[in-house]
């Protein structure tokens, strides 16, 4: 078998090409990738829900808009969050309730009390569902040039303008894939 060179942390940024629905124009934030498969959720898709309709105790940590995202396609009924530990990238040990997946950003443990996470948190995010593949298939879509992999930056989680986080991460990157940035919404009215 290939060994799977670890993408955990990084982003998935879904080509103009992409045309599974679900994905379109999707930024996806890998929280693990190995031999095993990949796990993911997609930063770019709010709900209409707020979090405090669902996990009250967690409305007043989670961030600008105060939503639900829809983290993928599969799980819709299970939630996870994923925040942000100003100076997370430290040595320093990890908050309980908090665990580090890359640099200041990590997965919240959402049966923990919030108040153990309170002073900590920069930023939350509560997700319903995620993104999956299964053993070699991300590297298939990989392959098949479905995703741009780009570096995540902490402000990618909780961005207030999850609507411009597909043009705005591409951008900001230093090659090529800025002018992806401009590529149209429905190229056939060009």
């Amino acid at each position: 078998m290939t060994e799977v060179s670890s993408l955990t942390g990084r982003l998935l940024v879904a080509t103009p090409a992409l045309a599974d629905p679900n994905f379109d124009r999707a930024v996806v934030l890998l929280l693990d990738h190995d031999e095993e498969g990949s796990l993911g959720v997609v930063l770019n898709r709010p709900t209409p829900v707020d979090v405090g309709d669902i996990l009250e105790g967690w409305a007043d940590l989670a961030g600008e808009p105060g939503v639900v995202f829809q983290g993928g396609p599969v799980s819709l009924d299970s939630a996870l969050g994923v925040a942000v530990i100003p100076g997370g990238t430290s040595t320093a040990r990890a908050p309980l309730g908090w665990r580090r997946v890359h640099g200041a950003i990590g997965l919240v443990d959402l049966e923990a009390p919030p108040e153990l996470l309170a002073s900590a948190v920069g930023s939350l995010r509560i997700f319903a569902g995620y993104a999956g593949w299964g053993p070699g298939q991300l590297e298939n879509e990989l392959g098949e040039g479905a995703w741009y992999v780009v570096e995540s930056e902490p402000g990618d989680v909780s961005s207030p303008s999850p609507e411009r986080l597909w043009r705005s991460v591409l951008r900001r990157q230093r090659n090529e894939l800025a002018m992806v940035a401009t590529y149209p919404d429905d190229p056939s009215l060009n």
